[in-house]
């Protein structure tokens, strides 16, 4: 690109395209906040800040197309406050995918007795039990083999033509659309974590039979070893299982967020 060239792409930037960049770039922000791998603890700042910026460049072209964007300060603000909403609502909405996997490990720790013994989870930085930061290590692993993050970042070009920057957000269903993916992740949850809920359940009742049959045997002091391996068994077993739930809820909830927008 030669001087001329360069000094012709900047004079065409003008008012409207830098503020259309700052309202696209409140959008994009809480991806970093509330979506998986985006908002992961593993990477610095910096990294998030420039792949913020780097998305917000690439989507403004597409986001300004054929608008005329305000530039008063009092327009701008308002419409800064709805870029940033709706950008909340499609994070949360997708985000639930792995919040429901991390719940299921926390939910797999209480009853197999790992929560005793809590470590730090290196996607979000949170104590948890063993079995919560293995979960949340899987479906993130998951989560970009099936290709998550494309899926997120398509949904999120999607909305701009949903809710132009112009546009008003729509408030009744964006709080909607937030209570059905609040229910979403316990029942995700329940759903991921069941075969380790049955499998305890029925560990717990065989111990309680061997208990009463041979009272001199202290079952529950000694069966706790059992029941690690017994868990470990069943969360390898169920594991084939947990990417193609993890696929089907993700495009669930593309849609069910670009559905509440």
């Amino acid at each position: 690109m030669t001087e001329a060239d360069l000094r012709t792409l900047l004079g065409s930037i003008g008012p409207d395209q830098v503020t259309g960049f700052f309202l696209v770039l409140a959008r994009v922000t809480p991806l970093f906040v509330l979506a998986p791998v985006f908002s992961s603890a593993m990477l610095p700042p910096k990294v998030r800040s420039v792949v913020a910026v780097g998305l917000a460049i690439g989507l403004t072209p597409l986001a300004v197309h054929g608008q005329r964007i305000p530039t008063d300060a009092l327009s701008v603000a308002g419409l800064l406050v709805e870029q940033v909403l709706v950008g909340l609502a499609f994070s949360f909405a997708v985000g639930a995918v792995l919040y429901a996997v991390q719940a299921a490990g926390g939910l797999a720790d209480m009853l197999s007795g790992f929560s005793f013994g809590a470590l730090v989870d290196p996607i979000n930085g949170n104590q948890g039990g063993v079995l919560t930061s293995l979960y949340s290590l899987l479906g993130m692993m998951m989560f970009i083999a099936i290709g998550g993050d494309m899926w997120m970042v398509r949904g999120l070009a999607r909305t701009f033509g949903l809710v132009p920057l112009t546009g008003s957000a729509p408030l009744p269903g964006i709080a909607s659309g937030a209570v059905a993916t609040l229910g979403s992740v316990f029942i995700g949850a329940v759903e991921v974590a069941a075969p380790v809920l049955l499998a305890m359940l029925v560990t717990d009742v065989a111990f309680g039979m061997v208990s009463k049959v041979v009272p001199q045997v202290n079952v529950f002091g000694v069966g706790f070893a059992l029941k690690v391996g017994v868990v470990m068994l069943v969360i390898a077993a169920s594991l084939p299982f947990i990417g193609a739930f993890m696929s089907n809820q993700i495009v669930g909830a593309v849609q069910t967020a670009l559905g509440a927008i």
